[in-house]
């Protein structure tokens, strides 16, 4: 417990260790490489609206949370955004700042607004003082520690357990000499003459910096923002914690340990005490949106609204399709999958695509074949009921392991300080041909498929048929069901690629949908399962059968797994290969059209291309989240930018899976569309560099270059072609046909899901038999629409 200085009044030590909790919550969480997913950037700033958290990250950051203003005119000139746009989000605007009339408003376009620079940090003013790079040498001096301290087993040496990270930073800066040769002296001792504790430090680095409550808050966060993905890392440490109902300080340190810096870089320096002083009054002020930040919002409120309206003529009411489907494909809801499934149905009218969360309802945690490590193969927000493995005999784990266990000796005598000049001398030449090869694509390594997953210990006949009852009513699926009904997860095949896991399920929490598909196909085609649905009032032809499968992103090719299948079984699936592969050749010519340089018998060749920094768009141009029956989009070209969750008001009588959709896959759909539209509009805060310096560090994350901060967020090539942005930053607009009392009493209920659109970080709208009915507005009214075919 921490003991008080009498300098320091209760009241102060409170006020101060809350900024710091404060700063340490307003920091977004980077989930490492291995299990990559998308996070939402301003998921500290939720609680605030756009323009409101425009002047917290300028004052922060130095960064805009919208386009330039030149984007949003080219809008206008090029008919993309209408003046009856701009006067529908100027109308729905409730700041007394916003400009007085759409006239005004236009005259802002031509009016672009100089960029914003954040408060300095005394390290910054003491570069402008001797020119030193000093917020560099901070940076290296951090990154090259940190590197160590969190390193996942990538470094041939691992850190000293049993440290929290002050106590180790510590122990390396008494040593690090590197602050004292760029001119820093007395660094090393003012480092071991630090408390011992980083709240201790954290007090006396305030003191020392006159930070008084008012200004604490966001210059705390400022140094937080200086820390980059090191802090982003430390922030998902703290996310997993609490997950297991625990906590973690590692955040809390880095900040301690980047003020002690700045109490050194200013006790060094006494002169600039009152310049660092004038710095500390601004952070002191109350943080407000300006009338630029109001009109900002408004002109990203017109674009979104834009994309509605169009969104909104596209869908119809339809028709439930006529007849049992011949076959029955349900995805992921990804953006990706609207483009095959689209292609699916052209290809055979008879076929019928759903759409759902990839994992498939099943929270469980994989362990996979050859190793006791599991992975949680579900929304990072939930934490598994289940345990699934991939192990078979003993004998098969014990030669997998032999074999992992050489291939890591082998990379490490190649890696090895002394060893690897000798590998490099005697096995040089004949790496040149592999060399080759591997730089032309000429060969494409197969994976092998992993082993049936099960679930350690089993189920209960009843726990079968109630999870997949549970399911199934999710997915709309408790009548008309196919002949074969296939439940295709998703993932990509990439090369020489730190971002791969970004590219798979993120429903699946980094992972690819193949565990969580074969799991559920096995579940439901158990006779125990199928006689045990009859008491949940679902009944199964006999001649259905599920097949799981894995929908390859990158190449558009589809495995289907034949687990436990007979040969009778097994000739059924020929005629769905057929459908698939022909539905994939007409998915590849669309994409094609979108990446550059690619054409529809080379696109699959970017999977094997080492060098190949755009190996598929991802998920950019996400834009809108539709829960409605497939009746309502089938006939719509989406383009690949919507999710689409397949769901049926009309029998869902608790409304319990809609609960679960604005709860779940809402939410999941909201983190990747605003990392999409943070790595877009600020790149250099929110985005992960240029992928052509990267160097992967620890493996947890990126570096851009040999040193420095971590970088979090999407590459500036998985939004960008190189001439333009391909992804549109827009916030998502979410669909759903549903009653609005339904969907108000699922936000009244979840009050945190509910600001993320009062404070219209989503939109929501309302959809009757297709068509647009009413749209929400924060507080909880809705604003019924009269023409129901447009959304503004």
């Amino acid at each position: 417990m921490f003991m008080m200085h009498p300098q320091f009044p209760a009241a102060r030590i409170s006020s101060t260790l809350k900024a710091a909790e404060d700063a340490v919550r307003a920091i977004p969480p980077a989930f490492p490489l291995t299990a990559t997913v998308a996070v939402n950037p301003f998921l500290g700033q939720t609680g605030q609206d756009l323009a409101t958290t425009a002047a917290l990250l300028a004052r922060v950051a130095g960064t805009r949370v919208t386009l330039p203003r030149g984007d949003y005119a080219a809008k206008l000139r090029g008919g993309e955004m209408t003046e009856g746009d701009l006067a529908a989000a100027l109308d729905a605007s409730t700041s007394p700042l916003k400009p007085r009339d759409v006239t005004a408003l236009k005259a802002l376009l031509a009016q672009e607004r100089a960029p914003s620079a954040a408060l300095p940090t005394v390290a910054e003013l003491a570069a402008r003082d001797d020119g030193t790079d000093w917020p560099g040498v901070i940076a290296r001096a951090i990154g090259l520690w940190a590197a160590g301290h969190f390193d996942r087993g990538q470094a041939l040496w691992s850190p000293a357990p049993g440290r929290s990270t002050y106590a180790a930073w510590r122990a390396w800066a008494v040593h690090d000499l590197t602050p004292e040769i760029a001119g820093l002296t007395g660094f090393c001792t003012h480092v071991a003459e630090a408390p011992d504790t980083a709240e201790r430090a954290i007090l006396r680095a305030a003191e020392a910096l006159c930070l008084n409550e008012a200004a604490a808050g966001t210059a705390f966060h400022r140094l937080m923002i200086d820390l980059g993905g090191w802090a982003q890392h430390a922030r998902w440490l703290l996310w997993e914690a609490e997950l297991k109902g625990e906590t973690d300080s590692t955040l809390t340190d880095l900040l301690a340990i980047r003020l002690v810096w700045e109490e050194a870089m200013l006790a060094h320096r006494p002169y600039l005490s009152g310049t660092w002083q004038q710095v500390v009054e601004a952070h002191a002020a109350p943080v407000a949106a300006s009338a630029d930040d109001v009109a900002d919002a408004v002109l990203q409120e017109a674009a979104e609204r834009a994309q509605q309206r169009k969104l909104a003529l596209k869908l119809e009411s339809g028709h439930a399709p006529k007849g049992r489907p011949s076959l029955q494909a349900a995805f992921c809801i990804d953006v990706r999958s609207e483009v095959v499934r689209r292609a699916l149905e052209a290809v055979d009218p008879t076929v019928e695509t759903i759409g759902f969360a990839g994992f498939f309802g099943l929270s469980v945690k994989h362990r996979p074949h050859g190793t006791e490590l599991t992975e949680a193969h579900l929304p990072v927000l939930l934490n598994p009921a289940l345990t699934s493995t991939g192990h078979e005999s003993a004998k098969s784990e014990e030669d997998a392991r032999i074999a992992a266990r050489t291939v890591r000796a082998w990379g490490r005598f190649r890696q090895a300080a002394v060893s690897s000049f000798a590998f490099v001398e005697a096995a040089g030449p004949g790496y040149a041909l592999k060399l080759v090869k591997d730089a032309l694509a000429l060969v494409r390594k197969r994976d092998t498929p992993e082993p049936a997953p099960r679930i350690e210990g089993g189920l209960t006949a009843e726990a079968k048929a109630a999870t997949a009852a549970a399911v199934l009513k999710a997915m709309s699926m408790t009548t008309g069901h196919a002949p074969l009904v296939l439940l295709l997860g998703h993932g990509a095949h990439v090369t020489n690629n730190p971002h791969e896991s970004a590219y798979h399920c993120g429903a699946c929490g980094g992972h690819t949908g193949e565990v969580s598909a074969r799991l559920l196909a096995q579940l439901l085609n158990d006779p125990e399962t199928q006689s045990g649905l009859a008491q949940h009032g679902i009944s199964l032809p006999q001649d259905t059968l599920f097949v799981a499968g894995l929908h390859d992103t990158t190449t558009d090719e589809v495995t289907l797994y034949e687990d436990g299948f007979s040969p009778q079984q097994c000739a059924r699936l020929a005629a769905a290969r057929q459908l698939l592969t022909r539905a994939a050749q007409m998915t590849r010519a669309e994409r094609a059209l979108r990446l550059p340089g690619s054409t529809a018998g080379t696109i699959a060749q970017r999977a094997v291309n080492w060098a190949e920094v755009r190996p598929e768009w991802g998920l950019a141009g996400c834009s809108a989240f539709i829960a409605a029956p497939r009746r309502v989009t089938s006939k719509a070209d989406l383009g690949g930018r919507s999710f689409l969750h397949s769901y049926d008001w009309t029998a869902d009588t608790d409304f319990a899976t809609l609960e679960l959709i604005v709860t779940a896959p809402v939410v999941v759909a909201s983190w990747i569309s605003l990392q999409y539209y943070g790595s877009a509009v600020a790149p250099e805060v929110f985005g992960g560099g240029n992928k052509l310096i990267h160097n992967v560090v620890g493996g947890i994350g990126v570096l851009q270059g040999n040193g420095g901060t971590l970088r979090a967020g999407l590459p500036w090539q998985a939004v960008h072609d190189g001439t333009r942005l391909v992804h549109e930053p827009l916030r998502l607009s979410v669909m759903i046909e549903a009653p609005q009392e339904a969907i108000g009493a699922v936000l009244a209920k979840h009050p945190q899901v509910a600001s993320l659109f009062d404070n219209g970080w989503l939109h929501l709208i309302a959809l009757e038999d297709g068509a647009v009915s009413a749209r929400y507005r924060p507080g909880g009214t809705w604003e019924q629409l009269t023409d129901t075919r447009r959304a503004a």
